[in-house]
């Protein structure tokens, strides 16, 4: 049986260095729970939502991460920070192996623009491989809003994705029905942590290969914890969900060519929807 113990915190935040209380709290959710084999954080955990913080050298933050995966033994992911690389900032999140070594870095692709100003959107997808158990992929935050992110990393092979979010407006509920559109979809187990209350507002969820929520979160601090069976997601891709749709199949075998993505497709409509720019007053 291919099975992980996967830990989601919930975590309350402040905007600044957070790096000592994560500390705390992830010795406090492993001694609590020894049997879990990963934890995940919230988006820019580590030094809050300002890009005052950015980091030009990840790797003391990245060493601080590797003693605690390696002092537990756990596969970590602890949220992202912001990191200036050859001049740009990048919402960044590394993936910490339980030996404490860094097995793959993912730059956000969509920021939250036009609010999340001087921040670069990256141009890679990253899933990575636990060994006898499956492959998951990450995105943060605003991507899950894009549903080819879920499709290009279902395509790579990804069973679970795994989303660290940092959303503290009105649209948190939208994010929720996405979090299972995504897992429907893409049959596939979605694991999306944001930070409690008053920084933000909670309501993390899990969610399983059928659409199905296994856990959600209210808006204060919590240790979620779950266990994602691989072997269900294999049995939902092969049979359908609840033994019906079996959308990856039906994706892979359409003979359709989708002329949005085509080289050279242009704009489209979508010239007419002008520049990308917080609205104005209307009066």
């Amino acid at each position: 049986m291919a099975h992980l113990a996967v830990g989601g915190l919930q975590l309350v935040m402040e905007a600044g260095d957070n790096l000592a209380r994560i500390g705390k709290e992830i010795d406090l959710a492993m001694a609590r729970f020894p049997w879990l084999e990963m934890l995940v954080l919230p988006e820019l955990c580590s030094f809050g939502p300002s890009t005052d913080h950015a980091v030009d050298d990840p790797s003391s933050i990245e060493s601080f991460y590797a003693e605690l995966a390696r002092r537990h033994g756990i596969w970590l992911i602890p949220g992202s920070f912001f990191c200036r690389l050859n001049g740009a900032v990048f919402n960044t999140a590394p993936v910490f192996n339980p030996q404490g070594q860094v097995v793959n870095r993912f730059n956000k692709v969509y920021p939250f623009r036009p609010y999340e100003r001087g921040v670069e959107g990256g141009d890679q997808f990253v899933v990575f491989d636990v060994p006898g158990v499956g492959r998951l992929g990450v995105m943060i935050c605003y991507d899950m809003w894009y549903p080819e992110m879920a499709r290009q990393l279902a395509w790579m092979g990804a069973e679970a994705l795994l989303i660290p979010t940092f959303t503290n407006t009105m649209d948190r509920g939208l994010e929720l029905a996405i979090a299972r559109t995504n897992a429907a979809v893409s049959q596939a187990w979605v694991v999306n942590v944001n930070p409690a209350s008053p920084m933000a507002f909670g309501q993390s969820i899990v969610v399983g290969p059928d659409g199905t929520v296994i856990h959600q979160s209210g808006s204060g601090r919590e240790i979620i914890t779950v266990d994602l069976d691989f072997e269900q997601v294999r049995r939902v891709r092969r049979r359908g969900l609840h033994g019906l749709g079996q959308t990856l199949k039906s994706f892979r075998d359409a003979n359709i060519s989708y002329p949005v993505y085509q080289e050279g497709a242009g704009p489209g409509a979508f010239a007419e929807l002008g520049p990308l720019e917080v609205p104005e007053r209307e009066s």
